[in-house]
């Protein structure tokens, strides 16, 4: 029986360490300075600024909020998520999106299958579970936010729709840093959708999209090569190492990562050692490229 055995090293300095810099326990006093603002997860007592929640405090200029280290989505306009139907209603569809409450995707938001424009029939609706059924993947957009806090989606952009072969990872929304895009085509040979909402898609690159004829929702369930099963795997390792290791995703994070990895093995990645020393290879890139 083989067994593995990795020498001690000295720690660098700079190196990551166990708990997250400016954490902070409900109750904990973030600042007694009264020039700040309070934010989200914070309160005032005796002049002092406390946090109510568990979380990372985040500085904005004059403003502190404390990001929950575990939370459920609050969704925002334009807001890009991956959810998965839960429910075909009438002319709409339910889409768990890791929210407080399902999401809303009614018929009216979606493209229909040739890109038509006009207005929806009986007949669209009877073949809504043809378009979309329980337990299909999607990716959609946030359009407008229900009084309750319900997340109302479209898909009317072709980029959005039915997903097809790939792995669904689930993340603590406050990790996904908001950026421009959130489509990635990486150059290791796989797309990334890193949601909003916490759940991350990883796919093998598609060349030719025929989404143009197919409205979004035609799943494309070509075989999948080993090459790109070994690329989507070490890139599903190393999206959840910088989770677990609270480093924000990004495309950047995420591709350094990848390629510090690339002197290890896939399985060798599952080792809580060796995936620490990936990370802090890649965050002492990151801090010295200023991303």
């Amino acid at each position: 029986m083989a067994v593995d055995i990795r020498l001690p090293r000295k720690r660098k300095r700079g190196e990551l360490t166990s708990e997250p810099r400016g954490l902070v326990s409900p109750g904990d006093v973030i600042t007694s300075d009264t020039g700040f603002m309070r934010g989200h997860g914070t309160y005032m007592e005796d002049d002092k600024l406390h946090a109510s929640v568990a979380g990372v405090v985040e500085r904005v200029n004059k403003l502190i909020c404390v990001q929950p280290l575990k939370t459920r989505y609050n969704g925002e306009v334009g807001d890009v998520v991956v959810g998965r139907i839960t429910e075909v209603g009438q002319k709409r569809w339910r889409v768990d999106t890791n929210s407080r409450l399902n999401s809303i995707l009614m018929l009216s938001s979606v493209n229909l299958p040739g890109g038509e424009l006009r207005r929806r029939s009986a007949e669209d609706e009877l073949m809504m579970r043809q378009y979309l059924s329980e337990g299909d993947l999607i990716s959609a957009e946030v359009q407008s936010v229900f009084s309750d806090g319900a997340l109302s989606l479209h898909t009317r952009s072709l980029k959005y729709g039915k997903l097809g072969q790939g792995i669904l990872l689930k993340v603590s929304p406050s990790l996904v840093k908001r950026r421009k895009t959130h489509f990635h085509n990486l150059p290791c040979g796989a797309s990334v959708i890193l949601g909003n909402n916490g759940y991350i898609w990883i796919s093998p690159t598609v060349e030719n999209e025929s989404s143009d004829t197919a409205g979004g929702f035609i799943q494309n369930l070509e075989p999948v090569s080993e090459d790109e099963r070994g690329v989507i795997a070490r890139l599903r390792n190393c999206i959840l190492g910088l989770a677990e290791h609270r480093l924000m995703l990004y495309d950047t994070s995420v591709l350094y990562t990848y390629e510090t990895s690339t002197k290890y093995e896939i399985h060798e990645l599952l080792k809580p050692d060796v995936m620490e020393e990936v990370i802090h290879l890649a965050r002492l890139k990151l801090e010295q490229e200023g991303t």
